[in-house]
């Protein structure tokens, strides 16, 4: 199911995707790129643009004028891809500059347009602002800053112009020995350190061909749009996010300038949870708030509360660290210290965000927190967060899904919280709750209904209001349903379907991503299942490492199910006992049922039927319980299968048409097979003791046709020659030869073609 736990994240650095940022204390200053967007700006307000291209370049203002320094080539490009005709005129305007004279440039910032008087770039635009900022940060530059920003802007033309610079084979640098410059005038919020450092990195960057990103230090209005796409990336959309490595360098690059800087902490803890890093995320953390204290800016707003509620904030987020990386105990001593600095300052929000984590953390222990998560739901309703009441409901209904809750139940529990989204356009939640209905359908063994859902989901028009290019089909939601889509078809012998949904999933999640997990292990378990059926266990068995990586318990299950196909049966019945009393303290009914149907099937090995029959018996009581058809239908199989073997094959017949409507229903093809399969052999051993018995034998052919086609779909030739066989005897005993042949003549081929020493027919269902 979906992880409810994942979106209780409490994010003090983003609202609606916007940083609250602490000033970063870097005010503009005039680089050779920002002499490129000042060239841009002066094109756009003095030649005619056609109105579509004036529409365009008007959308490329701000991430231009906020995001990073560009190299030149990449600067033009973007702006010829909106008007060739102004990035033409940008480079003809650059190109005087570099290789005129001084005087060239100096004159080129007094045709500025101003910001006071022009109609298009007044005063309080975005536009007139940056003007103003140029023009301020220009006027107070000294002669010999002057002269270096001219030389480097003779570099970063030329360099894109592939043109020597005057002969000059250093690094020219545009900013002065800290005795002799002062771009922020009176502040001295970074120190002179800095100032230092702004001579080299973005000429050296250059010249090296590294990304534009890690140039030297951010401006504050920089440093602001970059936090603010990174972060909303990491949130909506994983896979447009800069990688985990690459964007490690950069906050680093940034914190080497600023390590003060509070949100570039917060983005780091971000980053490091992507690769499950705990020694970096939490120390990031603890340097967030240490800095966010530190700098005293919610003390200021908001007096002892602001100091306050960092320190009830950081400890909930710690809480929530290690929540996420299993440290249960860790987990409960922040949590406890969270709610005692909540309830000291009398802050119910974040009591109400405690006992949220309170509970999931029970639940993560495997402990009943129903009680608790009634008791958010009341209080989160009782003050007015339709959020956290949502999380709570969703939550009830994963523990109803456990506790064997009929599915009437659970549906009517989320209609009620959809009411809530639409409501509040929670559509986040929207989405987590389909992808919770996917998952209850599935475990109900409804497969037509989680195919439904997940459709829904798929082509449903997310409410979250998209930036920075985002589209919303990168959440763990759209993880789960594609995932449950890819088992679907697999079931169903679509192999091909398979593949498509596997290759969307990797580009869309791509393994660095935080949801990848997810289509790895239904991948791998995928992988299992199919080489099981086709009978080669050689290729099976290298999985269950890798399956066992990811999930423990399903490690251990298909471990136990390999070493059964191998007949190591000792080792396979240890494993199941040991896994067997682990599910039952975590009340995993679903695993608990497979490895009774396991262990039943192991007692077939030594032709012990009658002590599987309580085995069977105690699964089909759970799945009926627990309202697991899919389970339910598999156990009725080895119950009739079991009677058969017991000489009552009346009883076996009876017992398989109860099964036989679900499986053929919502069963997936193997299923599908086996119990026809089965239904002919019951039929094979009533022929003799019933008057009818050559229209029982040629039913009997007729249901193995069946069984044939769903066991061809999967190409599952051990299956196949089971049935050719059972053809041939039935044949054989109707005393139709040519037919009888055929059989024999197929059955032959294929056991040329497997190599394999047949498994007795009767031993096996």
């Amino acid at each position: 199911m979906a992880s409810v736990h994942e979106s209780l994240y409490f994010n003090p650095m983003m609202t609606n995707g916007v940083v609250h940022a602490n000033v970063f204390g870097i005010k503009d200053w005039v680089t050779p790129y920002k002499i490129s967007v000042l060239s841009l700006l002066y094109e756009m307000t003095t030649s005619k643009i056609a109105l579509q291209e004036k529409r365009r370049l008007n959308k490329l203002i701000l991430p231009l004028q906020q995001g990073p320094d560009l190299q030149l080539g990449q600067f033009l490009k973007t702006v010829e891809d909106c008007c060739p005709q102004t990035a033409f005129a940008v480079k003809i305007r650059l190109n005087e500059m570099a290789d005129g004279e001084l005087k060239d440039m100096e004159f080129f910032f007094t045709t500025l347009p101003n910001p006071t008087f022009d109609s298009e770039a007044y005063k309080t635009s975005v536009v007139g602002l940056f003007i103003r900022h140029m023009l301020l940060a220009y006027n107070k530059l000294s002669f010999s800053q002057v002269y270096k920003l001219y030389k480097s802007l003779q570099h970063y033309y030329h360099v894109y112009d592939a043109k020597p610079v005057d002969g000059q084979m250093g690094v020219p640098t545009f900013v002065a020995d800290d005795s002799d410059m002062d771009l922020t005038s009176t502040e001295v919020t970074i120190g002179d350190k800095m100032e230092r450092e702004l001579d080299s990195p973005l000429l050296i960057s250059e010249l090296r061909n590294e990304d534009p990103v890690s140039r030297g230090p951010l401006s504050q209005k920089q440093a602001e749009y970059f936090l603010a796409k990174q972060a909303y990336l990491l949130k909506n959309d994983d896979n447009k996010a800069l990688r985990p490595a690459k964007l490690q360098e950069e906050l680093n690059n940034m914190l080497k300038f600023n390590p003060d800087f509070a949100e570039a902490h917060y983005l780091n803890y971000l980053n490091s949870m992507r690769v499950q890093d705990i020694y970096i995320s939490t120390h990031s953390l603890l340097h967030y708030f240490d800095r966010l204290i530190l700098s005293g800016s919610e003390g200021k707003s908001n007096g002892d509360e602001g100091y306050g509620r960092s320190l009830r904030y950081a400890a909930l987020n710690l809480a929530s660290l290690h929540c996420r990386f299993g440290h249960y105990q860790l987990a409960d001593l922040a949590l406890q210290e969270a709610i005692r600095i909540a309830q000291e300052s009398n802050d119910h929000v974040c009591l109400q965000h405690c006992l949220s984590w309170l509970y999931t953390l029970e639940q993560m222990k495997g402990s009943d927190s129903s009680v608790l998560t009634e008791d958010s739901v009341k209080m989160a309703a009782h003050f007015c967060l339709p959020y956290l009441a949502s999380l709570g409901i969703q939550s009830l209904v994963q523990q109803g899904a456990v506790q064997g809750k009929s599915a009437h139940e659970l549906m009517d529990a989320l209609k009620d919280t959809d009411i809530l989204h639409w409501k509040h356009s929670l559509s986040e939640l929207i989405e987590i709750s389909l992808a919770q209905t996917i998952s209850i359908w599935r475990m109900y063994g409804k497969s037509t209904m989680a195919q439904q859902q997940a459709q829904l989901l798929l082509n449903m028009s997310s409410l979250e209001p998209v930036n920075f290019g985002v589209t919303q089909n990168n959440t763990e939601a759209f993880a789960v349903a594609l995932c449950h889509l890819a088992e679907l078809h697999a079931e169903q012998g679509l192999y091909g379907g398979t593949t498509e949904i596997f290759k969307h999933l990797k580009e869309q999640f791509p393994p660095h991503t935080q949801h990848a997990k997810l289509w790895m292990l239904c991948d791998l378990k995928i992988q299992f299942e199919k080489h099981m059926n086709d009978g080669k266990y050689h290729l099976a068995q290298p999985l269950v490492p890798a399956i066992r990586a990811q999930n423990k318990t399903e490690g251990l299950y298909r471990k136990a199910q390999v070493l059964k196909s191998l007949s190591r049966t000792t080792e396979a019945y240890r494993i199941l006992q040991k896994l067997q009393v682990h599910c039952e303290k975590t009340r995993c009914t679903e695993t608990i049922i497979r490895v009774l149907l396991s262990t039943a099937e192991l007692h077939w090995e030594s032709s012990d039927f009658s002590t599987g029959l309580p085995l069977l018996l105690q699964a089909l009581t759970l799945s009926r319980k627990h309202h697991l058809q899919a389970l339910a239908s598999r156990t009725l199989l080895h119950l009739a299968f079991t009677q058969l073997m017991l000489g009552v094959p009346e009883q076996a017949l009876s017992v398989l048409h109860e099964a036989l409507e679900p499986i053929l229903a919502h069963g997936g093809i193997m299923d599908k097979g086996r119990a026809l399969m089965l239904a002919a052999r019951c039929q094979m051993a009533l022929v003799a003791t019933r008057p009818n018995g050559r229209e029982q034998a040629a039913v009997a052919i007729h249901t193995l046709d069946e069984a044939a086609s769903y066991f061809s779909t999967l190409n599952c030739k051990e299956r196949l020659r089971d049935v050719r066989y059972l053809q041939a005897r039935l044949h054989s005993s109707l005393g139709q030869t040519a037919q009888r042949n055929r059989c024999a003549m197929l059955f032959h081929l294929l056991d040329r073609e497997l190599q394999t020493p047949r498994a007795p027919t009767d031993m096996r269902l």
